[in-house]
């Protein structure tokens, strides 16, 4: 039987760190605790707060076909789209080898892939790339470029970002959110890190298209976790990392639980 401590690890803390990020973004947003899901949806139009998750350890294909038909059903009574998160571990074998079919017949679609991650990995040591400075995010202005290269990232229209975390108190704060900055003043790249239930959560890691493949991503993550790591005292990260992404991490010391896939509703 495989062991599911940091598959479940992983799923509470996207619930954890979902309700806060949720909740700053809409103090009046729909967080609640199903049976077997887990709803965090701002209803806004930055398409990661928006999401909702299966929670529960050995689903059989029976429940998981239940849990697919009740989170797609929450998700049609939103005014924006999000995601559903399917971490593949919580199901067994049988649900596991079925879920696209079930997935489809809720009348959802596969959006993407990827895993979750850990590792005991902190303290990290002070970073540096010799084509970036770093800047920690205090203003309005390195928030919009923090959401912006988000946007540009994952091809949402720049609006969306903004609308996810322009109104942001907690991101100027409490997370330890970081610009990677060419010399020219360009920021492009970016990487937050927040304290989650004794863990130092890794999020919203993205480079601007136009500047990948030069090692921005890995050096701007662990800006974020060196200084995160400092401040809490933390030894303990984790994060949920795309396909495309995955490959950074395991360089910086973390180690892949559940695979994990994304959801979206089918058009019409």
């Amino acid at each position: 039987m495989r062991d599911l401590t940091d598959s479940i690890e992983s799923v509470e803390q996207l619930a954890t760190v979902w309700r806060v990020m949720v909740l700053d973004r809409d103090p009046q947003a729909d967080v609640r605790d199903l049976p077997g899901i887990a709803v965090r949806w701002a209803d806004c139009r930055f398409a990661f707060w928006n999401c909702v998750t299966l929670t529960e350890p050995g689903t059989t294909s029976g429940l998981l076909k239940q849990r697919l038909d009740e989170a797609a059903e929450v998700m049609r009574a939103k005014k924006h789209p999000g995601f559903l998160w399917v971490f593949e571990d919580l199901l067994d074998d049988e649900a596991r080898a079925g879920l696209g079919d079930a997935a489809e017949r809720a009348g959802l679609v596969h959006a993407f892939a990827g895993t979750g991650m850990a590792g005991d990995l902190l303290p990290l040591p002070e970073p540096t790339h010799p084509e970036l400075t770093f800047l920690r995010v205090t203003t309005d202005d390195q928030l919009r470029a923090f959401a912006d290269i988000n946007s540009r990232a994952y091809g949402f229209p720049l609006e969306d970002g903004r609308d996810g975390l322009g109104r942001s108190s907690l991101w100027k704060s409490q997370v330890y959110a970081y610009l990677g900055v060419r010399a020219d003043g360009t920021p492009v790249t970016c990487a937050a890190t927040v304290e989650a239930d004794g863990r130092l959560f890794v999020l919203l890691v993205a480079t601007d298209p136009a500047w990948e493949r030069r090692g921005y991503g890995e050096a701007v993550t662990r800006k974020a976790l060196h200084e995160g790591g400092r401040a809490t005292g933390l030894a303990r990260a984790t994060l949920h990392a795309t396909a495309a992404g995955a490959p950074v991490y395991p360089r910086i010391g973390f180690e892949a639980n559940s695979p994990m896939r994304f959801f979206a509703l089918a058009e019409g």
